[in-house]
């Protein structure tokens, strides 16, 4: 079974920067990809981005791109998440997850693990 930490969330003004970290326990050939989430309070939860694990090959949502860089250190079986920029709307619980396939146009799919989430407030 894949077990996943994130650490990293806080509180920023808008156009600062934030660093999300995901720890990925389990075996390699239970997470294909991980990626990230994200959830307001009353609304579905969205793809942020996403990561093959094999060839770092990546998806990002379209709001996030180009401020947002997702990364992986597979000798520490690590997720990153660099927000830059950021806006209020980016203000969410953030999830990382784990899933079975990936694809380019949506993101890590058949998701087989969440974390507990981290908590991301941008506000002036």
């Amino acid at each position: 079974q894949v077990h996943l930490v994130e650490s990293g969330g806080g509180s920023v003004q808008p156009g600062g920067s934030l660093r999300l970290s995901c720890v990925v326990s389990g075996s390699t050939s239970d997470f294909y990809a991980v990626g990230w989430f994200r959830q307001v309070p009353g609304k579905e939860r969205e793809a942020v981005s996403c990561i093959r694990w094999s060839d770092g090959r990546t998806y990002y949502e379209d709001s996030v791109t180009g401020r947002f860089t997702i990364s992986r250190d597979s000798a520490e079986n690590t997720v990153y998440l660099q927000m830059n920029s950021l806006e209020t709307e980016d203000t969410a619980s953030y999830y990382c997850v784990s899933g079975e396939k990936f694809s380019p146009n949506y993101g890590c799919l058949v998701l087989n693990a969440w974390g507990q989430g981290t908590l991301v407030t941008v506000s002036s």
